[in-house]
């Protein structure tokens, strides 16, 4: 199965419906395979379930107009499975390195660059097709072709990064006293 070819198939779909495709996998192994879609909101970063039963419909009504013509993206039973990144969404995209910078993140390498199979640290910057990480072990540059899957890691900053924008109501929150 072309990953490829599957996200070349849906990004069409998630860009019609405004929404930002963030990753494409199958999961799951033979047992219980799963294609895996993860979308978002360009100005929130998010999708609502809504959004997620949207997407998975125009995904759905593709693959089933290709089957019938033969052309089935995927052979065998699968399950479809359409979810907002979350918070520590996976960074799959050179963009992600971008707009998270300042976050602390996990990179698992498809190869060892300088001695390192995974590199965990704060984001500084993507430029010229590397990520610079600051680390305990100094600032790090990997080779975005290097990366085998990176995510974020969920600190106070991120939390406080992804909190709704919208506090409205917080002040009538109630407290009871024991």
């Amino acid at each position: 199965m072309d990953l490829n070819a599957l996200h070349d198939l849906i990004e069409p779909e998630a860009k019609s419906l405004g929404f930002d495709l963030v990753r494409v996998a199958m999961i799951g192994g033979q047992s219980d395979p799963t294609l895996q879609i993860m979308a978002e909101r360009p100005d929130t970063r998010q999708l609502d379930l809504g959004d997620c039963e949207a997407l998975s419909r125009r995904i759905s009504e593709k693959f089933d107009a290709l089957e019938e013509a033969g052309e089935d993206p995927i052979d065998g039973a699968y399950r479809l499975e359409v979810s907002s990144p979350g918070i520590d969404r996976p960074l799959t995209r050179p963009k992600d390195y971008t707009d998270w910078a300042g976050h602390e993140a996990r990179l698992k390498l498809a190869r060892e660059v300088d001695g390192a199979k995974q590199v965990s640290g704060t984001i500084e910057e993507m430029e010229g097709g590397e990520v610079r990480i600051a680390s305990p072990k100094g600032i790090r540059v990997i080779p975005f072709d290097a990366i085998q899957s990176a995510k974020l890691l969920l600190t106070d900053r991120l939390i406080k990064a992804t909190a709704p924008l919208s506090a409205e109501g917080a002040d009538s929150i109630l407290t009871q006293e024991d």
